[in-house]
């Protein structure tokens, strides 16, 4: 019931989003991602689109970036724990905002494994801003050891 409440949320909540979003869609799906270097950033986001039968969403391709840096997995308490790392890390948007408010009332008794990700976030250079189409070609172990990404 929890996980539906906040599918349905993401839902409505998806189309507006995307319409604030001032940057550009990537003009890639996850074939072509695949295509790159197998020790790339574009690699690794193709296998992680295909291997859970997602898409990317146009204007929010740095969302699964932030998924195959951070090695977050994609149920509702690992998106929510994923915000921690990410709010940790210096990212502020009311989209956050709102799924760690909800998230954290919802899922209570993740509290220290949000309280970990927030930490790891934290510890990392901040990379949330960056473009990451820029960087499809970089080997991923560099762009994780650069950012002190764990």
């Amino acid at each position: 019931m929890r996980a539906a409440i906040l599918e349905k949320l993401y839902n409505w909540s998806v189309v507006p989003y995307q319409y604030f979003k001032k940057n550009e869609a990537w003009q890639f799906n996850a074939e072509e991602l695949k295509k790159y270097p197998s020790d790339s950033l574009g690699y690794h986001m193709g296998k992680f689109l295909v291997a859970n039968s997602f898409q990317l969403q146009e204007k929010l391709e740095s969302h699964d970036v932030f998924h195959v840096l951070t090695g977050t997995g994609i149920t509702v308490p690992e998106e929510i724990s994923m915000q921690f790392y990410l709010m940790g890390n210096g990212k502020r948007s009311l989209y956050l905002f709102t799924v760690i408010c909800i998230g954290s009332m919802l899922y209570p008794e993740y509290w220290r494994q949000f309280l970990s990700k927030y930490n790891c976030g934290k510890s990392a250079l901040p990379f949330h801003q960056l473009d990451f189409q820029k960087l499809l070609n970089q080997p991923i172990q560099r762009i994780k050891s650069t950012f002190l990404i764990s």
